[in-house]
């Protein structure tokens, strides 16, 4: 089958145009309608069309390239459609309740969703490109192909599972206050977005093989190494801006703030790791230092009521007759430092 070429040799134009166009579309829909339910879905789907499209540009047909590729468009495909169905249910998303109706702000967000789809595609799209393509390649199942083909499976599961534990826990648990540690959430306070890094570091560990092996020489070296961007900018992603930020601390001070069973969110928050699984036992009495520095637990993340709630609850405690800050019960979220009872009953 002949190779594509297609502006340039590593299909990095074609791509971006490609995700440009994709997404233009739908936003041109979701705007004219405010029609929440595609958004998701154009962001997942759309991995999957640059996956199909490279992988029949590249003219070969090596198992990596069709290992890569089948994962990246299985991922996708799972986010997408879980995604879908979860938007089906609710009727429509609340992260655009203060953008729907300005365009450049909506905008905003699609621009945003296609750098996300272009550089996370990175490992996938260079590996099946004509300046990779053209090189040997060592027979898959070498050491990297096995240990990103286990990483998949284990990040995969986890955050396929972990997606459908949290919305049934959601949709069958009458206690509005309930807190939600059934399953991967007993271990670490986002297993979703643990799976979604793993999945996408072993893509780029099976997509580098070529040059890890000395197979793939010069230019094509140093960019298959490159693409290690792509895990790392979803990571970056995850972590710091759209991810861990929007849950972590305004989650806690929502919680805190309504009443809404801060005290066992709170023992929740400290026997339960951030991101990284690891047992409650273990994790509960561990020195604070350690959940900062080796569990990422970083003090962005931390909601402190003394300094982020006001006087939120100096008026709660007087309504509710307890004593005050000055008396010991103050509770500061993920870095064990709750009260006494709360310690014990850890």
């Amino acid at each position: 089958m002949a190779v594509v070429h297609a502006l340039d040799d590593y299909y990095l134009a074609i791509t971006l145009l490609i995700t440009i166009a994709y997404q233009l579309f739908f936003f041109s829909i979701a705007f004219t309608f405010k029609f929440d339910k595609l958004t998701d879905l154009a962001g997942g789907t759309n991995f999957v069309v640059l996956a199909i499209i490279t992988l029949a540009f590249s003219g070969h047909h090596h198992a990596r390239q069709i290992v890569a590729s089948l994962f990246i468009m299985l991922w996708g495909l799972r986010l997408s459609a879980f995604l879908l169905f979860r938007i089906l249910k609710t009727g429509k998303d609340d992260r655009f309740d203060g953008t729907r109706d300005h365009f450049f702000k909506f905008l905003g967000f699609w621009v945003f969703q296609m750098a996300w789809v272009w550089v996370v595609s990175f490992p996938v799209t260079v590996l099946n490109s004509p300046n990779v393509t053209q090189y040997d390649q060592p027979d898959f199942g070498t050491g990297r192909d096995i240990a990103g083909v286990i990483l998949f499976a284990i990040g995969f599961v986890m955050e396929s599972v972990s997606d459908i534990q949290k919305y049934r826990f959601k949709i069958y648990q009458s206690d509005k206050g309930a807190v939600c540690n059934v399953g991967f959430f007993s271990w670490t306070r986002h297993p979703n977005y643990f799976g979604e890094i793993i999945i996408q570091f072993s893509i780029f560990m099976i997509a580098v093989s070529p040059a890890a092996y000395g197979y793939v020489q010069g230019q094509a070296f140093s960019a298959l190494y490159a693409t290690i961007l792509g895990p790392f900018f979803l990571t970056v992603l995850l972590m710091f801006l759209s991810g861990l930020p929007l849950q972590e601390r305004p989650g806690a001070k929502k919680r805190y703030e309504s009443g809404n069973n801060w005290d066992g969110y709170a023992r929740w928050l400290h026997r339960t790791s951030i991101l990284i699984p690891f047992p409650p036992q273990l994790y509960a009495p561990m020195p604070t230092i350690l959940k900062r520095t080796i569990f990422l637990e970083f003090p962005m993340y931390v909601f402190d009521p003394a300094k982020h709630a006001g006087d939120v609850k100096g008026q709660r405690d007087a309504e509710e007759g307890r004593p005050g800050e000055g008396q010991g019960d103050r509770q500061q979220s993920g870095d064990g430092l709750v009260a006494s009872e709360d310690r014990a009953a850890s």
